[in-house]
Parts: structure tokens; sequence; C-alpha cells
């Protein structure tokens, strides 16, 4: 409860319960939940990073050190946490990659502006600060960043192992690498003078059993789900496909209606002619040539009969996003009218065959011409190690789409960073006043990210962080942090690349979390609700009692 005085009278303003928090202590205890946020996910930065296990409310566990999955999976209650949750789903969602830096990044900011805080720098002049900083370090990005060829098939498969050599399932990075430029590679369209290169065209699925080492890339789809008869074949070479988005059934009307029968012979008429439409649209699709159907309503038992018979091979209650992914990899078109298919609506395959995986069977789809959508099946051990590898492998499907698409990238192990911190220090003298503070902090706090590999590597920060300034004042733009062999290197040479869209992504989301933290001064948080306790309500039985004793 709030209230103000008024003379002697107390006037009551928020409702009881509510609690107030305003000034510096709001500030304080907002960028305290932030850091806390950050804190927790920093040991997971790098290929030397550690692995968080989350285990949720109905015990389930994951083991991952994918920074979006673990603030997704952590239930936060802070609001000021909360936007660091968000600031790492938005990274994830935008470039699919450095969701972890983005993160730890907004934290030393807070950090770093919390020390101006409190030398009696008002929040709005860091927050002017921290944005030209902003904009000067996209500036320094776009002009030391490489230009890269789509066909340059070595920097992009770098590309996708730098994404990957931080994760737990990093032994497997050089097949998945391979296999993500290959699948990314296969996808992209050139739309006008851009390439587009949508990833949700490219489908993962993921099976137990085997290693890792199993997984292969298709060509094709993977469809999961059975041939719907045992009569029918469980591979067909040469395959001409119909995609129906209708059902292989006879429609019930949608109005109640009622068919009455006096005779036997009528009931048979009756059962009799279903069978004849039911036929008939088994006969519509062999006419048309089609020895594969995968409909994505349901298909009659008697209708699985007749396609049986017929050796036509068919899959039922298909998911819309396979049903999409297989007109663009076989070239065929969705029919939702059963009369409207032409031999023209036919896909192609050189393969579809059914094969199981354990207790699942799995049809595949492959030997495409040119297929514009294709799949990707993981394999592992155990279901943490195929979870753990999808996570992998949907970043580096991500990265290399970034470069496909943008064309520029830079290089890794905190390199970049560096370069922007020693370029904004320069540019701090010529802002000047209260800004200039400002500035300098956010080009001390970039250099968390170098810091931060460098403690996860067990290395001493301080020694690597001086070197690092040292070298980049001599010119050399590219050296960072090896955790591998602990030395300051040449980065680009080493091959750790990363695309420059993550770095920007990275830095304007910190700074934009960041400057809505260190805006709120206040913080009015309503009291928790709570459930009025119903009555028990008397039993049926009890009432009628009541009733007739009354």
């Amino acid at each position: 409860m709030v209230a103000a005085q008024v003379g002697s009278v107390p006037v009551l303003i928020l409702k009881e319960g509510t609690q107030r928090t305003h000034g510096r202590e709001a500030q304080r205890i907002n960028i305290m939940a932030a850091i806390t946020i950050a804190e927790a996910v920093k040991s997971t930065l790098g290929p030397k990073g550690m692995d968080k296990m989350l285990v949720d409310t109905l015990g389930d566990v994951t083991i991952t050190n994918d920074g979006a999955t673990i603030l997704g999976e952590i239930e936060v209650q802070h609001p000021a946490a909360k936007i660091m949750v968000e600031v790492s789903k938005t990274q994830d969602e935008e470039v699919g990659d450095g969701t972890t830096t983005s993160v730890v990044l907004a934290g030393e900011l807070l950090k770093k502006a919390e020390e101006l805080i409190d030398k009696n720098i008002h929040p709005t002049l860091i927050i002017q600060g921290y944005k030209k900083a902003t904009e000067k370090a996209i500036e320094v990005l776009e002009k030391i960043a490489i230009p890269v060829d789509i066909n340059n098939d070595d920097i992009l498969r770098k590309v996708a192992y730098t994404a990957m050599n931080s994760k737990a399932s990093a032994g497997i990075a050089d097949i998945f690498a391979d296999m993500a430029v290959k699948a990314v590679k296969q996808i992209t369209e050139k739309r006008g003078d851009k390439y587009v290169a949508d990833i949700d065209y490219v489908q993962v699925v993921k099976k137990q059993g085997g290693s890792v080492n199993d997984s292969l890339l298709v060509y094709g789809v993977i469809v999961d789900k059975e041939v719907v008869h045992p009569g029918m074949p469980k591979k067909v070479e040469n395959a001409k496909i119909a995609l129906l988005d209708c059902p292989l059934e006879i429609e019930k009307t949608e109005i109640d209606a009622e068919i009455r029968i006096s005779d036997p012979s009528q009931m048979k008429a009756f059962i009799e002619e279903e069978g004849r439409m039911l036929r008939e649209m088994v006969n519509k699709i062999k006419a048309v040539g089609a020895n594969v159907v995968f409909c994505q309503k349901g298909i009659d038992d008697l209708a699985q009969h007749y396609l049986a018979k017929e050796g036509i091979m068919a899959l039922r209650r298909v998911k819309k996003s396979d049903m999409e992914k297989l007109a663009r990899a076989t070239g065929a078109r969705i029919v939702t009218n059963l009369d409207d298919l032409t031999p023209a609506d036919l896909g192609f395959a050189k393969l579809v065959e059914e094969r199981r995986f354990g207790e699942d069977k799995l049809t595949f789809v492959e030997g495409c011409k040119d297929p514009r959508a294709v799949s990707i099946l993981i394999r592992g051990g155990l279901q943490r190690v195929v979870d753990e590898a999808e996570r992998t492998l949907h970043d580096a499907l991500c990265v290399v789409s970034d470069v496909i698409e943008e064309g520029k990238v830079v290089a890794g192990g905190g390199a970049p960073e560096m370069e922007i911190a020693k370029v904004l220090r320069e540019y701090a003298a010529s802002v000047g006043g209260r800004e200039q503070l400002a500035i300098e902090a956010f080009a001390d706090a970039l250099e968390v990210i170098p810091r931060t590999l460098a403690e996860n590597a067990g290395l001493d920060p301080i020694d690597i962080i001086v070197e690092l300034r040292s070298r980049h004042e001599k010119g050399e733009v590219w050296a960072g942090v090896d955790v591998i062999s602990g030395k300051v290197v040449n980065m680009l040479e080493r091959g750790v690349i990363e695309p420059v869209v993550v770095k920007e992504q990275a830095i304007r989301s910190a700074t934009e979390a960041c400057s809505m933290i260190l805006r709120i001064d206040d913080v009015i948080a309503a009291a928790k609700s709570t459930t009025p306790s119903k009555t028990p309500e008397k039993p049926k039985e009890e009432e009628e009692t009541s009733s007739k004793t009354d």
C-alpha cells in the first residue's frame, strides 16, 4: 500500500499489497537482475565453455550450452531479467547465433553504466553515449568486414564450423559443417539482385539410435509416416508423385441427413455405390500415371485396398509443412480437388522408400531433380545427444544462410570487439563531455567477449587483454584469442570466421536492452492476485434430502 500525506490525513493512492521501488534503488535492483542473467550464461561462451543442466518442473533434463535454450528453459520472474531473455530470443530469431554474446555484452554494458551512475552521470547521458558508440561500432564492422563469394565453400564451411565449435557436439562439427553448407546452398534462391536462403526448407528429422556419424543429408524429403497398407509396395523407383490436399474418403454431408432403407437390396446398393465412388478416385489417380500418393487428409480403408491392388504406394495425414517441402523438392503441385489432378501436377523422385529406424518407420523421397527443399536426418545414441546435435546444426544452418544473404564476414575470437574498442576510444576523445565517458565505458564493455573467452579456457584474462590491445594498436585487425592454443593469433588465418550480421545484431540488441533498463527509475509491482476459495457445493443427494425435510 502506497499513501501520500495531505496535512494530517493519509490518502491511499495504490492498492494494498502494491510495492513501489523508485529512484536509484529501482535502477540498482534492475541492473542487478539483468547482470545475474548475464552471469548465468557467461561460462558457456566459446569452444571451452561449460554446459548447463536444466531440470524443469516435470523432471525433464536438458543439457546444453546454447544461450537461447538455457534462457528459454529457465523460468525467470524478475521483469528486468525477462528483458535479457528477450535479447537472446531476438538474436536467435534474427540471425540464429550469438545469443550468449548478446546477453553477456548487455550485462557488461549495464555493469559499466552502474559505475557511471555512481559518479553522478545521468542515465540519459549514458544512453546517448551508448547510442553514438553503437552507430560507430556498426560503422567499424562494415569497414573491416570481408566480402565473400557464396560459391566459396571453404569459407562457408569455416563459418559453420566456428558456430558449432562451441557446442557439446564439437566432435562432429566437420560432418555437420559440410552438410549445412550443401543443404543451404541447395535451397538458396536468387530474387532480383539478392540471394535468399530460407532455412525453413531444410527439414531436420531426429531419430535416436546409431551414432551421430550416421546422420545423413537427403536431397529430397523425409516424411515421418509409414505406408498405410501392408499390401502396398515399400519401395518405388522412378516415382511419379501426387500430392493431395483432399480426403480419399466419402465425405459426410455438412447438414444432418437421414437415409431410410426399407429393403436389404437398397443397403447393398448403398454400400456398392460408396465402393464405386472410391474405386473411381483410385482409377483417376492411376489414369494420370501416379504411383505414389501423399495425402494431407485421410484415406478410406477400401480406398487403401484398391490402391494396394493397383500397386500404388500411399501415405496419409502428412503434415502441411512436409507437403510444401515435397512440392518444392519433387516439382509436384498440391491438388485440393481430385478431379483437377493432371499428369502435369505430378512430381518426380528416383526413389521413394519406407525404412525402419528402431521402432519407427520413415519414408524417404530421394533423387529429386534440383530439389528446392532438402532433409537432414540426425542420429545419436542418446536422446539428449540428438537434441543437442539439432541445436548445433540449427546454428550452423543459420550462419551459412546469413553469409549467403549478406555476403560479409569477420574473424572471431574477440578480434572485431577489440578493434571496435580501439576505434571507440579514439572517437570518444572527439565527442568530449560526459558522453565521452559513456563511449569509453562501451569500449571497455566490448572487451568482455575476449576476456570471457580467455577465462573459460583457463587463461589469464589480464595478460590476454593487454596483448590484444598491443597487437591492435600495431594495426593487427584480426588479432584474437585462440582458446585452443591459448595464444593471441590472427583468427582469420586460423579459420575462425563469423557472419558480420551476427556481430551487428548482438551489439544492437545488447544496447537496446541496456537502454531500456537504464530508463526505468520507478517499479510499481501490483500485489499477487490470490484466487478466492470457493465455498464447497452441497452434493445433489444432500440437497434433495434437505429439501424433503423442509
